[in-house]
């Protein structure tokens, strides 16, 4: 290539790299943050983990504690006479009632209830970023809060309370501001910026990769190799800026008691990023790899003509065992291509025309290597023509 096309390619590799990087921010927003369903299912990970079920039982039980007399409901259930041990009952039970809180939310039916009202408060703020408030959903001014109140009347009924003490309740007991109306239009801006960035980024990526691999003739296995290390190098990026920030973030907005519990909120509200970080360096790999069976080693070269039985006299059994591949990545689903139509369509076309490619290489090589072997060229060029069809 010309200095000038191989600054070109490498500018394309480049900045379809760093664009690739924020595409995938974008995507990550869009499939876990703006996705009731991903939410839910994130919802539900999250109750279902022990260290963030130690943490919510502590938060029950002292909104419990601050919205109810609890000295006093216990006082009316103790005999006469005993009235003054309703104090230190009370606070010799909140340990315990802590504890029996977190067993409590080991319950489907307990846990329901926090999917219920984390989903619902979702909704609610996605509608008020998306500027979809004509169902019938009070956005409170723009105030977005996730409510806890039926949690802390079912901890009540845990601990064996009078259900009119659970009454007592108010109901915003419990209330998380999740947003507030001064931050309403500038959310509702960025919302609308991922959207589209979700939408074109990704094309925009794919369009500069080929581009990049079309402008590098004579040079296009390195080219497509390099895109691979730039995509083994993108994952890598998403997973250390997903630690990094996760490890900036959890010590920013909670306490040393709960540390090792934000840091289980965070694994799990990013769980979708780390998923598209690894299938990058997945990918990459993948690409790496093809690129240096078809390259010029000696071992890339000793390996096509030990399969090269296999791709030109028994075609059947190649395409069979590319097949078998493909059924068993989609079996495994372990990225969200994998799980959608058209990431197996385009895995399987990809899959295609790598072995085709493949076909065609080893043909080419043994008709160079024919006449150097003493073969006779007209049975070969027979053979090869026969292997074509």
């Amino acid at each position: 290539m010309s200095k000038r096309r191989r600054i070109g390619v490498w500018a394309l590799i480049v900045g379809a790299t760093i664009i690739a990087f924020v595409s995938t921010l974008s995507m990550w927003v869009n499939r876990q943050l703006l996705d009731n369903h991903n939410f839910t299912t994130t919802s539900r990970e999250l109750i279902q983990d022990p260290k963030v079920q130690e943490s919510l039982s502590v938060y029950l039980v002292n909104q419990l504690y601050q919205n109810v007399d609890v000295a006093a409901a216990l006082q009316e259930r103790l005999p006469p006479g005993f009235d003054s041990l309703a104090a230190p009952f009370a606070a010799a039970l909140h340990e315990p009632a802590t504890k029996a809180v977190a067993l409590a939310l080991q319950r489907p039916r307990i846990q329901q209830l926090w999917i219920n009202a984390t989903a619902n408060a979702h909704q609610k703020l996605v509608n008020v970023l998306e500027d979809k408030t004509g169902d019938g959903i009070d956005t409170g001014n723009g105030v977005v809060t996730l409510q806890l109140g039926a949690l802390i009347q079912r901890t009540a009924t845990e601990l064996g309370l009078p259900a009119d003490v659970a009454a007592r309740i108010p109901p915003e007991a419990g209330t998380v501001t999740v947003m507030k109306s001064s931050n309403l239009s500038l959310a509702q801006a960025g919302v609308q910026a991922v959207h589209a960035l979700g939408r074109w980024l990704l094309v925009l990526v794919i369009a500069m990769y080929v581009l990049a691999g079309y402008l590098a003739r004579g040079a296009r296995r390195i080219a497509i190799r390099r895109i691979g290390w730039a995509l083994v190098l993108l994952g890598l990026a998403l997973l250390v800026c997903r630690k990094i920030i996760g490890n900036y973030v959890v010590d920013a907005v909670t306490s040393p008691a709960y540390r090792v519990t934000g840091h289980h909120v965070w694994a799990i509200s990013t769980s979708i990023l780390g998923q598209i970080g690894w299938a990058s360096v997945l990918y990459g790999l993948w690409l790496v790899a093809a690129m240096v069976l078809a390259g010029g080693t000696s071992y890339a070269r000793a390996t096509r003509r030990t399969i090269s039985p296999v791709l030109i006299e028994r075609q059947g059994v190649a395409w069979g065992a590319a097949a078998g591949v493909l059924l068993l990545l989609v079996l495994w689903g372990g990225t969200h291509a994998l799980r959608t139509w058209w990431g197996v369509v385009l895995l399987a076309i990809l899959l295609a025309a790598g072995l085709a490619a493949l076909r065609r290489q080893v043909l080419e090589e043994r008709e160079e290597l024919a006449p150097q072997q003493g073969t006779d060229t007209a049975e070969f060029d027979s053979t090869s023509k026969l292997a074509l069809r």
